[in-house]
């Protein structure tokens, strides 16, 4: 009873601490946004474009810095156009305070303005010139992030690696300890379940899967930099990741695996019918993974972002003390979510896998 009551102490300090983090790290964007709210009082606050903004892509990576006003990161923005190539900072093209339209750069071949989130080459009036070909290579805010996550991820795991070659024998420590754990319940509870023996092929790609969702969707909860971005609630990413897997499934199918789709033990009448059904099953089964990661992320940050917009909808600080606590309790919801989607993601590929490698035994 003794021990069990210090462990919920401890669990109920952690889970306040935790909290109090949260709200340090969601106040100064409040308190910035409080500030832009007075100084465009003429300007209706539209939470749609501030969800929106957040959701997607950018050429602009916001910097939150209490009581100062909001500062952005220029990318780098690469074109490639028919004339040849461009590159420059997107800070050029970000629009100033009270303008409705962005300022039009002058570059070596064209000239260039934002709309919305796309660059376009414009003639000599301001006008979109359509007969000029621009194909977009830009550095934008989800391709940083996404470098990002790779770059954490490749230092945490050769660190691992590391620590495995000097502690040979000797227990694991450090961060070897804490994600050893994790490994071991991938390959265990997760791959050879479902893969069987073969699982030794495929544990790279499913520990990949695994941290590289798993990474994004944390810096993705951080509210300020270098995190609060939306990447695994980008449906492009989610596309790429399934596609991948789609590759792996169809590339490492046996022939019980192609026969039960185009010569499966029916009636040869019924082959019309369950051929097409069965090559759609191909397809869908990865699309499932991509609608689901990109869903739920998505529509964690919308609650969180509409939870907020409503102390500016209803003009009063007092809504805070009800939308503030809401956030802290959906960011933690959206902690477990964050395990949990990569989770789903990574034992849904790996049983995805093990349906296409299966040996079927008479």
């Amino acid at each position: 009873m003794y021990n069990s009551s210090i462990l919920n102490s401890k669990i109920f300090k952690t889970f306040l601490i935790s909290a109090l983090f949260l709200l340090l790290g969601v106040m100064p964007t409040l308190s910035f946004s409080q500030e832009n709210v007075k100084k465009e009082e003429s300007k209706p606050f539209d939470p749609k474009e501030v969800v929106f903004e957040h959701i997607g892509d950018s050429h602009f990576w916001p910097v939150t810095i209490p009581l100062m006003h909001e500062h952005f990161i220029s990318l780098p923005v690469i074109l490639y156009t028919d004339k040849g190539l461009e590159i420059f900072l997107s800070g050029v093209l970000l629009k100033e305070e009270g303008k409705e339209e962005g300022p039009v750069y002058k570059g070596t071949h064209y000239s260039y303005k934002l709309e919305g989130n796309k660059i376009v080459a414009v003639n000599e009036a301001g006008e979109v010139d359509k007969t000029a070909k621009v194909y977009d290579f830009s550095i934008t805010r989800n391709v940083a992030s996404m470098w990002m996550g790779m770059i954490i991820l490749l230092i945490v795991f050769f660190a691992v690696t590391s620590g495995y070659r000097k502690n040979v024998g000797k227990a694991p420590k450090g961060i070897q300890a804490l994600l050893e754990p994790v490994i071991l319940f991938v390959r265990d509870d997760v791959a050879i379940p479902n893969i069987g023996i073969k699982h030794g092929r495929y544990m790279p790609l499913l520990l990949t899967i695994f941290f590289f969702i798993l990474i994004n969707n944390l810096l993705g909860l951080v509210p300020f930099f270098p995190g609060g971005f939306n990447l695994t609630g980008n449906i492009a990413v989610t596309l790429v990741l399934s596609v991948i897997v789609l590759i792996v499934i169809n590339f490492s199918g046996n022939k019980y695996y192609w026969k039960h789709i185009f010569t499966p033990d029916i009636p040869v009448w019924l082959y019309p019918i369950m051929v097409p059904v069965e090559i759609i099953g191909i397809i869908s089964k990865p699309f499932a993974l991509m609608i689901r990661l990109f869903a739920n992320i998505t529509a964690g940050h919308i609650i969180v972002l509409s939870l907020i917009s409503l102390i500016f909808i209803f003009k009063t600080a007092w809504m805070s003390t009800v939308s503030v606590p809401f956030v802290v309790f959906m960011d933690m919801i959206e902690l477990l979510v964050a395990f949990l989607q990569a989770f789903i993601f990574t034992m849904l590929t790996s049983l995805f896998i093990g349906m296409a490698v299966e040996e079927h035994h008479h």
